[in-house]
């Protein structure tokens, strides 16, 4: 869209209509390089990229947005202005962007784009822009975070090449500057959002959780987990203040219940990451394939250790990615192959611990070992009946000896019976068996009823 009546016409339409996110369109740095060159262009009236004096172009501007405003109702000169720093903020921008593929300047895109969200802030501080326009917040909080990460990854690369013989380089130290100052700006939008007083139908809170999704977002790229859960404690404690969380897109709560329950996970607090990560999975539209197969990478993980349950090979069908990382997991798990688990998880590890699930899925060895000393209890079939027409009980008194040959046979390596006795108690205190062991007889005395919970035997 260029710098002209189209603009001001977009400006004047939104405005009437109060529609946030046509507004939004008309500073979106999402258009070709020829659109963008335009842009620049169309306020310079020499076609050249450092023709324009600022303070004409600032002119032009607001003559422009006065113009298409001055049958408009409530909008004062004191926005106008506000307007204007941001859209000559956003004509620069414009300029960088256009040959930003040509000059690879993500860092000045980066610092430009600053200028526009910063000018965007000032208007809410004290030029009165009104609630109805945060989707322009969504645009530039967008893209600063996308804008940070293209140049950092820039930065990185220049600076690896460069110093490579430099013993005092420190390569993390610069690895995400942009992005962790984008994330001091992202946190100046935050506030903006969150500290408004204005009635509830017209306050910029509505904007809480797209902000606070962005942040998320940035601080877990930064391994800053600790920041996300400030960012938590402090929705939680003005939560009475704020609309209804069912009353936000659903877009907005699959994505925010959703690092909540990684949030939860990562703390190991497995009930409250699988209520999390369900009303996530529960909210997503059915054909968001992606973040359907990001919620199942944390929600299976959960299930395993609050229920025990594997996934189906029809659940992971459309995910051929999670097919790989958890099936052979799953089928080791339910034969009770732990030699075989052992080999699944370390071919997986790197991409486990990538996304950290590695050792919560390593506490599938305990199911696995548990299904391996069900199929011993079941193979030791029945106590001999008193007489004609009693239940048969299963027999419930096995010597260590037994369990030890089963797991030596499922581990390809040689265990003693005070190794196995040590397994079976910790099996015993962890409720994945119901039972006691007798040390003197060397036996596991197993519950008649119930002996390994959960599973139907």
């Amino acid at each position: 869209m260029e710098f002209g009546p189209a603009l001001y016409h977009e400006f004047g339409e939104a405005w009437k209509t109060r529609d946030g996110y046509r507004l939004a369109k008309t500073i979106s740095p999402e258009l070709t390089p020829s659109q963008l060159s335009s842009i620049w262009q169309s306020a310079n009236g020499a076609g050249s990229y450092k023709a324009a004096r600022d303070d004409d172009v600032k002119a032009s501007i607001k003559r422009g947005l006065s113009s298409s405003s001055a049958r408009l109702d409530g909008i004062g000169q004191k926005e106008i202005k506000g307007w204007v720093e941001v859209y000559f903020a956003y004509w620069q921008a414009a300029g960088i962007l256009a040959q930003v593929q040509q000059t690879s300047s993500w860092t000045n895109a980066y610092e430009q784009w600053k200028v526009l969200i910063n000018a965007l802030i000032q208007g809410y501080n004290s030029h009165e822009f009104e609630a109805w326009t945060i989707p322009c917040l969504y645009v530039a909080g967008k893209h600063l975070r996308l804008f940070a990460m293209q140049a950092d990854e820039h930065t990185s690369v220049n600076d690896n090449s460069a110093t490579a013989f430099q013993d005092d380089f420190d390569p993390e130290l610069q690895k995400h500057q942009k992005l962790e100052d984008c994330a001091r700006v992202l946190n100046k939008v935050f506030t903006i959002c969150l500290s408004d007083r204005a009635p509830l139908e017209e306050s910029r809170k509505w904007g809480l959780y797209y902000i606070v999704n962005l942040l998320f977002k940035t601080y877990f790229k930064l391994n800053a987990t600790g920041l996300s859960k400030n960012v938590l404690r402090i929705l939680t404690a003005g939560r009475g203040d704020m609309p209804d969380f069912h009353a936000f897109p659903k877009s907005q709560q699959v994505t925010f219940k959703y690092h909540e329950g990684v949030l939860c996970f990562l703390e190991e607090n497995y009930a409250e990451a699988e209520k999390h990560l369900t009303e996530a999975w529960n909210t997503c539209h059915k054909d968001a394939m992606r973040n359907k197969e990001l919620i199942l990478t944390y929600l299976i993980p959960c299930h395993l250790i609050t229920t025990h349950t594997l996934p189906t090979e029809k659940l992971l069908e459309p995910y051929p990615r999670l097919q790989k990382l958890f099936l052979p997991l799953s089928r080791c798990i339910k034969q009770g192959e732990l030699h075989k688990f052992d080999i699944a998880l370390q071919e997986a590890e790197d991409e486990f611990v990538k996304r950290r699930i590695y050792l919560t899925l390593e506490r599938g060895r305990d199911i696995a070992l548990r299904n391996l000393l069900r199929k011993v209890f079941i193979a030791g079939g029945f106590e001999p009946v008193a007489k004609e027409g009693d239940k048969p009980f299963r027999r419930t008194r096995i010597p260590v000896a037994e369990f030890a040959a089963a797991i030596s046979l499922g581990s390809e390596e040689k265990v003693d019976n005070d190794e196995v006795e040590c397994l079976l108690a910790n099996m015993i205190y962890k409720g994945l068996i119901k039972g006691y062991i007798s040390r003197e007889r060397s036996i596991v005395v197993l519950s008649k009823s119930g002996a390994f919970p959960g599973t139907g035997v």
